[in-house]
């Protein structure tokens, strides 16, 4: 019997991005030349919480004809024996590294850079990003030769799906024992999506010869400066430029943008009038740029009439259609769950009616009783478009909200205690300003982060100007680590100021 060993890929791949159409390529490309192939796959638990990963193992069939019998082919890949590694996303390449799937001596490592955010990086309370400059670095380390850009792009560009890029950067690497022209016969056979396929699989075919390996895309370019048409906007920019300092331009004029699409022009005049009492000078060269972009999005925060206008805008149908790659004529039905509970409901009335509701007695009730349970709405059909619709037409009256004077008075406080803090110790009001992060999300998220943060201020308002900012700063990042506040309650007790 001879030594040979099969060759050993694991493809790790995300539900919908063609893991198992690319198993299948591998597998029909290696039966069709000579050898004899096996497939398994092991599902992951749930979305983003565990890819699916695919294995093939291939044998040259005159090989075990020689050997007169069948090779013994494994059905899962084993750590420190595997020759290829595919994954469809730069995380997925790095629990590849950690299940220690990838290795120096042997492991040809082809990966997409870009990211799909794990449920655990969006659940955290506060920036749960993984580090994708380390994760590549990681990667880098542990492969014999990585393979890595932005494959998502490319299978976009090429108006096909990540699998076939995946196809044709590992046809390019050399690692299997056959030629482009029998990879593109592959894909020829498959029958389906053949000449976006086919399109995709060049692209990345030549990426891969020159074992191209490209950063990941977490820093986002600037944006163009805007050019706008409306006198109010331009106004409200040529007063950016003339009454703020050039470092913090960048993120006021996105704080505009946000505010005039929340609201309009004269909201985001509030903003910039907000903003201008904090001052001049050297120690606002450091809090403005905090300041403006944690106002900016505390001034927009989400209530009921937001969420309803989000949903029935058409750019959100054209996204969707993009995304499942739908023509115009194509039918589309997206339905949404609701649970707006009574405090969501006295927040979007008029301020006195709010008020009334919340302190009833049997009015209070009954809406309750018909807020158990939440609702799904079609917002692809007529009547739930036009419920959301009608919802978001609130907007107009949104200043005589009762949630409107709730969040201004707490924003005017928030901004006070800035002032104050900022006339005696300018680094402490830095992070007086970043506490504001903890403000967040809607329902029970937002009353948690509500909780945190005026536990926070209270805090700085006991302590005064002598707390030290790199308390302030633990005492931030304690409450954004656990939802229910032990951490943050452990580090006040800690710092005598519980």
């Amino acid at each position: 019997m001879t030594g040979l060993q099969p060759i050993k890929i694991a493809i790790l791949a995300m539900g919908g991005e063609g893991g198992g159409v690319l198993a299948d390529w591998i597998v029909d490309l290696g039966e069709h030349n000579g050898h004899i192939a096996q497939t398994t796959s092991v599902p992951g638990v749930a979305q983003r919480t565990g890819a699916t990963i695919y294995y093939v193992e291939l044998f040259p069939r005159a090989q075990a004809e020689q050997d007169v019998g069948s090779p013994v082919l494994a059905l899962m890949p084993l750590p420190g024996d595997v020759d290829l590694v595919l994954a469809s996303e730069l995380m997925e390449a790095g629990r590849a590294v950690q299940r220690g799937l990838v290795t120096p001596d042997r492991t040809t490592l082809v990966a997409s850079s870009h990211r799909v955010y794990s449920i655990a990086e969006k659940a955290a309370m506060g920036d749960g990003r993984a580090d994708s400059a380390r994760l590549l670095a990681h990667a880098r380390g542990a492969a014999k030769r990585l393979v890595c850009f932005d494959m998502a792009q490319a299978a976009d560009e090429a108006g096909s799906v990540i699998s076939a890029v995946l196809f044709g950067a590992l046809a390019g690497t050399g690692a299997l024992p056959f030629s482009r022209a029998q990879f593109e016969a592959t894909i020829e056979r498959g029958g389906v999506g053949v000449k976006p396929s086919l399109r995709a699989f060049a692209a990345a075919y030549e990426r891969g010869v020159a074992g191209v390996e490209s950063k990941p895309a977490d820093v986002v370019a600037a944006p163009a400066a805007p050019a706008p048409r409306d006198a109010r906007v331009r106004a409200l920019l040529d007063r950016i430029q003339q009454d703020f300092p050039a470092a913090a331009q960048p993120v006021l004029i996105e704080g505009v943008r946000r505010l005039i699409d929340y609201q309009d022009p004269a909201y985001a005049a509030q903003y910039l009038d907000r903003l201008k009492a904090l001052g001049q000078g050297a120690q606002a060269d450091a809090l403005l740029p905090e300041a403006a972009r944690h106002l900016a999005l505390w001034m927009s925060y989400e209530d009921t009439v937001r969420v309803a206008e989000l949903k029935t805008r058409d750019t959100r149908f054209a996204r969707v259609r993009a995304e499942l790659r739908l023509d115009a004529q194509a039918p589309l039905n997206l339905h949404e769950f609701m649970h707006p509970r009574l405090e969501e409901i006295c927040d979007t009335l008029p301020a006195g009616m709010g008020r009334w509701l919340a302190g009833s007695g049997w009015p209070r009730r009954l809406v309750e009783r018909f807020t158990q349970q939440g609702r799904t709405v079609a917002t692809t059909s007529l009547r739930g478009f036009l419920l959301l619709y009608m919802v978001s037409g609130f907007k107009r009256w949104r200043r005589g909200s009762l949630r409107f004077a709730v969040e201004t008075q707490r924003i005017e406080q928030w901004l006070a205690q800035l002032q104050a803090t900022a006339a005696l110790n300018p680094q402490l009001a830095v992070e007086v300003a970043r506490c504001q992060n903890l403000v967040k999300g809607y329902g029970d998220t937002h009353e948690r982060g509500l909780r945190n943060f005026e536990t926070l201020m209270a805090a700085v308002r006991r302590a005064g100007a002598q707390l030290a900012p790199a308390t302030l700063r633990e005492l931030r990042e304690a409450a954004l680590a656990d939802e229910h506040g032990r951490q943050l309650q452990a580090a006040l007790q800690r710092h005598a100021l519980a």
